[in-house]
């Protein structure tokens, strides 16, 4: 495709959308029962889309499909084919030349495979004999903590169960997980705050709420299927703001693609009445200033005998460290809030004027307020603005943080954690009759600093691009490559399949959408959603080979061959998911009559203490967790003139890149961008379709290493002092110490950089 610069005039969804999953099916998949098939995901014994984590509504008749979850069965379902003939054409270190997006696009891996390090190539081999090779590696190793253990958001609830047994039972609680990349800060942040990591709200209170807060979150993007939810909110005269550092057409407008009357007459529903450009970083400093404004404007009402703007009641019996907050949101002085979040006194005053008008109040939040090196106190901020009017625990009001990838919720609940609690291991203990350890393990920044310093041994990929996902590909690269023994269970080729160890696998796995026989017949599997729905998901189509397993059978057949007197019944669960889930619900709380639930349309709802007012912190309350200061401040620890944060583009899921199109920002063919305002450009003297480079600074300010370069300027509608390019592309900006004490999460929102211009 021809590289343009051109503006999308259009809204969210609409006749654009129905164009790109035009163009995605006859792309890639076979016309007929393929594609019709599609239109049983997100049913009642239909799959569970491998996109987003947005749930939904009722899992009934009605097919429930946005554009890129389109895209992402497109991509799954391809008709293309990555088989042994492939890989005897090219050598690694050849494809190590082609980019992302051309690797994945060569489609569906079809055979087990294993890395000749003398003839550079991939080559086929016997699934037994896989499973053999491996056990023996991880037999070899005298200390099980030399091995990590990466989970994907893709992997079911089932399989992530499994996984973290064969794990345990072989000694280690080494968890890197994709949520340790983008919600990390939830976890730790809300547990700390209300003793829950997960939203506290249920789709229904979208039809409850006065006011939805989006803030950090592009959700025309990265979960569209909210859109219709938020188009419902808007008929009804409740209201949305927006808050993000760039104008993103899907918090703007939408227009429904199965409205046939809004298609027809071209019209779009308005969403985000109120859109306030943030400043990259300064987040915490715009909602203290929220609740800066609401607490002194309580505190006048209150003098002049007026009623009370907060809570009170709510907050004398349900919370604790109201005065502490109190205290320091008074001592933050205005010019420091102004200053570090980019917005002026009347925007923050019509915030907080807003949020004091609307009875119940639900806040939605994305990974623009998580990969921060604060991002658990971002979050935690949003959480005191929620209490300050006892918005937490009850109908239309909560915090709801928007998962990325399908089931990164679920596959937490049911044990990929780095710090399990004593009492889960008890029950498998009980249950299995071993004793994992109790030593906490490696989450994902931890697990690559091992790697790259060469105490890690091994690496078992449940999916994923892990490499590439992480910080400073550089140093990940080189680890990779050191490594004894690389696992990787996946659909398609990626590029860390090819940064090969001594001894490197690529085991391909049936897609979600594919049927899943086993010896009882065919299976199904779970998956949890944002709003912790668990749920059915049964695969309708013809596997792309017949050489493809499923995740739960590879990984009962490695743990098979690495745990030979394992008291796991590996075999019984394998022929039968239904054991599985008896075993989980011996294990895991809420899964009570775990099989029967799941046959209900919409599955079944894991009980949220904090939705009910019980908190179950140490405090025994919900807590206000002030931070002192603004804390990411530009003239504080590095004084730089720019922050730059990483986006997808919208043909992209996560690391995988769908085209090369970026349609609502008007991108086409290239990704080679960076973005900037008119205002920041013109102070850079930079014109739209200049060159420059991107140069990471250190925390003494000095330039490092670490580049991108050869980007073209687009001039686009977001905040002064940021820029903005796509990941994975600018992940190298990032130093693998770059990341949020408090939770590991690194800091991908919030990279100090200089522009150096590219003389043409």
């Amino acid at each position: 495709m021809k590289k343009k610069i051109e503006e999308y005039t259009g809204p969210a969804a609409g006749w654009g959308a129905v164009k790109a999953v035009a163009e995605a099916l006859r792309e890639q998949m076979k016309v007929g029962h393929d594609i019709i098939a599609m239109f049983d995901m997100n049913k009642v014994d239909g799959f569970d889309c491998p996109g987003c984590a947005w749930p939904d509504p009722v899992h009934t008749a009605s097919f429930d499909i946005c554009e890129n979850g389109a895209k992402a069965i497109a991509w799954e379902a391809t008709s293309k084919r990555t088989t042994p003939h492939f890989f005897e054409k090219h050598t690694v270190t050849e494809l190590l030349d082609w980019d992302d997006f051309h690797l994945e696009n060569e489609g569906r891996l079809t055979h087990p495979m294993k890395y000749n390090s003398l003839t550079d190539k991939y080559e086929p081999v016997e699934w037994d004999d896989a499973f053999q090779q491996i056990g023996e590696r991880l037999r070899s190793y005298s200390d099980p903590n030399t091995v990590e253990f990466y989970t994907s958001g893709r992997t079911s609830n089932e399989a992530a169960f499994l996984y973290q047994l064969l794990a345990r039972e072989y000694g280690t609680n080494n968890f890197p997980d994709c949520s340790n990349m983008c919600h990390e800060p939830t976890s730790v942040g809300l547990a700390a705050s209300i003793g829950v990591g997960k939203a506290t709200v249920l789709l229904e209170d979208f039809d409850k709420a006065d006011l939805i807060i989006c803030i950090g979150h592009n959700p025309g993007t990265n979960h569209p299927r909210m859109l219709s939810s938020l188009r419902e909110v808007s008929k009804r005269g409740a209201k949305i703001i927006a808050i993000n550092p760039l104008r993103e057409r899907g918090l703007e407008r939408f227009t429904y693609p199965q409205d046939v009357i809004e298609m027809l007459t071209l019209e779009s529903t308005p969403l985000a009445g109120h859109y306030y450009k943030v400043r990259i970083g300064g987040d915490t400093a715009l909602i203290k200033g929220v609740m800066k404004r609401l607490i002194e404007r309580h505190q006048a009402a209150i003098d002049s005998g007026e009623k009370a703007l907060l809570d009170t009641e709510f907050i004398s019996a349900h919370t604790d460290g109201y005065e502490t907050l109190k205290n320091d949101l008074l001592t933050t002085s205005w010019d420091d809030i102004l200053r570090v979040s980019g917005l002026s006194h009347e925007s923050i005053d019509e915030i907080a004027d807003l949020y004091i008008e609307a009875k119940s109040t639900i806040i939605c939040y994305g990974m623009g307020i998580t990969q921060h090196q604060h991002g658990t106190k971002n979050v935690q901020q949003l959480v005191n603005l929620l209490l300050l009017k006892g918005n937490i625990g009850r109908e239309g009001a909560g915090i709801c943080p928007l998962r990325g990838h399908s089931n990164v919720q679920g596959d937490r609940t049911v044990g990929i954690t780095e710090k399990p609690s004593k009492s889960f291991l008890d029950k498998i203990e009980q249950r299995f009759g071993f004793r994992p350890p109790s030593e906490f393990g490696h989450a994902a920044v931890a697990s690559m600093q091992a790697i790259y310093n060469g105490s890690a041994n091994a690496l078992i990929c449940m999916g994923g691009n892990l490499a590439v996902a992480m910080p400073d590909k550089d140093a990940c690269f080189e680890g990779m490559k050191k490594l004894d023994l690389a696992v990787h269970t996946a659909t398609k080729l990626n590029r860390s399949h090819l940064l090969t160890a001594k001894n490197t696998f690529i085991l391909p796995v049936l897609g979600r959408s594919e049927i899943d026989r086993q010896s009882s017949g065919v299976q199904c599997v779970t998956v949890e959603d944002s709003m912790s729905m668990v749920h059915a998901s049964k695969g309708l189509l013809k596997p792309c080979s017949p050489y493809l397993k499923s995740e739960c059978a590879i990984v009962a057949g490695i743990a098979k061959a690495t745990i030979p007197n394992s008291k796991v019944e590996w075999d019984a669960f394998i022929g039968n998911y239904d054991l599985i889930r008896d075993a989980m619900e011996a294990v895991l709380p809420g899964f009570d009559n775990f099989n029967a639930r799941i046959k209900i349309p919409g599955g079944f709802h894991l009980t949220n203490a904090a939705s009910e007012r019980r908190w179950l912190t140490k405090s025994g309350k919900a807590n206000f967790i002030p931070t002192v200061g603004v804390i990411e401040d530009p003239n504080s620890a590095v004084n730089s003139e720019l922050v730059l944060a990483t986006l997808r583009s919208h043909d992209q899921y996560n690391t995988t890149i769908y085209g090369l199109n970026d349609r609502y920002r008007g991108v086409f063919g290239q990704r080679d961008v960076v973005f900037i305002s008119g205002a920041e450009a013109q102070k850079q003297k930079l014109k739209a379709g200049d060159k420059v480079n991107l140069i990471a600074l250190d925390s003494n300010q000095k330039p490092t290493k670490r580049r991108l370069d050869n980007l073209t300027v687009v001039i686009y509608d977001m905040a002064d002092r940021c820029v903005a390019t796509y990941f994975p592309e600018a992940n190298n900006l990032i130093s693998l110490d770059s990341y949020d004490p408090e939770c590991g999460i690194p800091a991908y929102k919030n990279i100090p950089i200089k522009l150096e211009h590219v003389i043409q």
